[in-house]
Formats: C-alpha cells, sequence, structure tokens
C-alpha cells in the first residue's frame, strides 16, 4: 500500500473515533457533571533513508476535554452539592482516586458519603466525609463547611490535577490524574441543594456529527476511487 492509501485509512480511522466521541456525548447530554470529549487529530512523521522523503501520517488517539461549567439545577437535596467555579470532588472506590463534578452523595450505613455507585467523598485532608447518624438538618457554607446546629461536621475539599493536560475520562463521570491531584486553588464557592448537568451541547453535536459523517463517506468514495485505479494501472500493465 503506497502513502496515499495508507494516510486515507489512519483518516477514517480518526473520523471514526471521533463519531463515537460524539455519539458517547449525545448519549450523556442530561448527565449530572459529564464533560464533553473531543478527539485531537496529530501528525506522525517517520524518517525513511536519506533517499526518500519522510513518511508522514494524521492520527486522532488524543482525548481532550471541555472543562467548561455546565448548568445548574436546583434539586434541594441536602446532600446535593453543585461547584461554581474550577475544581473538582475528590472520590475513594476501590481502584484508587478519581475527580468528579457530579455531586449526587448519600450517607452510607457507615454514615460516610458517598455516590450513587459507592464511592466516598473526600474532605479537604483526604479524609471520608462523615455524618453521624443523630444529625438532623445538615447545613453547607459557601467555602464546603458541612455543619449541624452550630456544630462543624466536615470541610468539603476541592481538588484540580496537578497537571491540567494529564487528565484522563475514566468510567461515567469519574477523572483520573496519573500525576496526582492537589487542593485548588480556587475561588469557587459550593452550593448545597443543586446539582452540575452535563456541559454538551446537543444541538452542537448533531451538527459535528453530520459534518464528520460526510467527511467519512468522502473519504469512502476516494477510496474506492484509489483502489479502481490501481486495479486499472495493474491490469493494464500485466495485461
Amino acid at each position: 500500500m503506497d502513502n496515499i492509501g495508507y494516510t486515507s485509512l489512519t483518516r477514517q480511522s480518526g473520523l471514526m473515533r471521533e463519531m463515537q466521541s460524539i455519539a458517547n456525548n449525545i448519549a450523556n447530554a442530561s448527565t449530572t457533571g459529564f464533560r464533553r470529549e473531543g478527539v485531537i487529530f496529530s501528525e506522525y512523521i517517520h524518517a525513511l533513508d536519506r533517499k526518500d522523503p519522510s513518511l508522514s501520517m494524521a492520527t486522532a488517539n488524543t482525548r481532550a476535554l471541555n472543562l467548561e461549567q455546565g448548568a445548574l439545577t436546583q434539586t434541594g437535596g441536602t446532600f446535593d452539592f453543585a461547584i461554581e467555579g474550577d475544581g473538582f470532588f475528590l472520590l475513594d472506590g476501590p481502584t484508587g482516586q478519581f475527580l468528579t463534578r457530579a455531586g449526587v452523595f448519600t450517607p452510607s450505613a457507615e454514615g460516610e458519603l458517598v455516590t450513587p455507585d459507592g464511592y466516598r467523598l473526600l474532605d479537604g485532608g483526604g479524609s471520608p466525609v462523615f455524618i453521624p447518624p443523630d444529625a438532623k438538618a445538615v447545613s453547607m457554607s459557601a467555602d464546603g463547611t458541612l455543619s449541624e446546629g452550630g456544630r462543624a461536621l466536615a470541610l468539603i475539599g476541592l481538588f484540580s490535577p496537578v497537571d491540567q493536560t494529564d487528565l484522563q475520562h475514566r468510567d461515567g463521570v469519574r477523572f483520573e490524574a496519573p500525576g496526582g491531584v492537589e487542593p485548588a486553588l480556587t475561588e469557587a464557592t459550593i452550593l448545597q441543594g443543586f446539582v452540575e448537568g452535563s456541559n454538551v451541547d446537543p444541538i452542537a453535536e448533531i451538527a459535528r456529527m453530520i459534518e464528520v459523517q460526510r467527511s467519512y463517506e468522502l473519504g469512502q468514495k476516494f477510496m474506492e476511487k484509489e483502489d479502481e485505479r490501481i486495479r486499472s494501472v495493474t491490469k493494464t500493465v500485466i495485461g
């Protein structure tokens, strides 16, 4: 296969990954705390020997996260929290710590605040947030301090990845930071009784899906024409 064929295949493969990303965005347009994802196209260059030009191909194997604020919706839930500004909640799960913007929590049987799938919410010091069983009316201040009847219970921490570029989307609305996390240096506030929605714009995603689909179809037609050209040349040479 010549360079044209390799280039066309890598382009088609990249467009397919982008289509999958768009479809995932649309499917999660109503998911609390979801962050829109895209792909980044880059160029891979491989040097050949001195007599030949370098070989260049396109790749689309890097995901890009959109961290823009999503819309806030009032729920009135005591343990529904939304971050207004930058930063993430820190969770502790079976496979390690994760960041999230999805602030829907409930007390577990042990009194720890957990996500619907059991991941524990951590405070500013990295310890689980505990709510005493006898706590009646739990309130929160703007800095994330939970209290009940004038008694401070916990201070919910906000965190950010040490390296903003290595934030990796895992399952659902959780993110992993291989380079570690640190307390978020931000003036963000935490709101009680609110949740943050997805930052996906469904109309924009559908428009992008149509654009990518057309690009893929054009690429497919080009490859078919190129295949016909090669077959014709081969037939002429041999025949």
